[in-house]
């Protein structure tokens, strides 16, 4: 695997990279060992699927407080996404900064969300699933988020948001002086 790390400290890309042969290819996507030595949090105990019939379809952004606090590795497994973090670490150099990165089926990267960054994407084509690998088991009462055209962070989308959840719509404002 090959591992990059964003501009946004501790968030990374982590590329599979592919034996290809006659039959296709082969290609980790996860290992324990190698996350380890990158300083990555280990952890798996949740995975999830989300499927997204629509182009144009949001969820996000979300985060779980502490004591849930969650990282996750996301891999878009059919279609395409948008995704986007934002870094909620107040003591963070890139604390109220975010980040989009284009993620398909036939790309081959995941990205790996810290705790304490906020989480959500757009999907650009219908039919879209997303695999999550969760460090932390969901707590709803720990549950957190901010409306995607959040102020605070002029998240800029590169397509119309046509299907949204009432609570995806309705977060409050995210202030900076909050903590998740």
């Amino acid at each position: 695997m090959i591992f990059t790390e964003t501009e946004l400290r501790g968030a990374w890309i982590v590329e599979a990279e592919p034996y290809v042969d006659e039959r296709g290819y082969f290609a980790r996507t996860w290992c324990q060992r190698e996350f380890e030595e990158h300083g990555l949090n280990p952890l798996l105990v949740q995975c999830s699927v989300s499927f997204n019939r629509s182009k144009g379809t949001w969820r996000g952004m979300h985060f779980q407080k502490p004591p849930f606090a969650e990282t996750k590795l996301v891999r878009c497994t059919r279609g395409s996404i948008l995704d986007v973090i934002a870094d909620l670490r107040p003591d963070s150099p890139t604390y109220g900064r975010h980040l989009t990165v284009p993620l398909s089926a036939t790309g081959g990267r995941s990205l790996y969300v810290p705790e304490a960054f906020a989480h959500g994407f757009l999907s650009l084509e219908d039919n879209t699933e997303v695999f999550y690998q969760i460090s932390e088991f969901h707590s709803p009462a720990s549950a957190g988020g901010f409306r995607w055209d959040d102020p605070c962070f002029s998240i800029r989308l590169p397509a119309p948001i046509t299907m949204i959840s009432e609570q995806d719509k309705s977060w409050p404002d995210f202030r900076k002086e909050s903590r998740p």
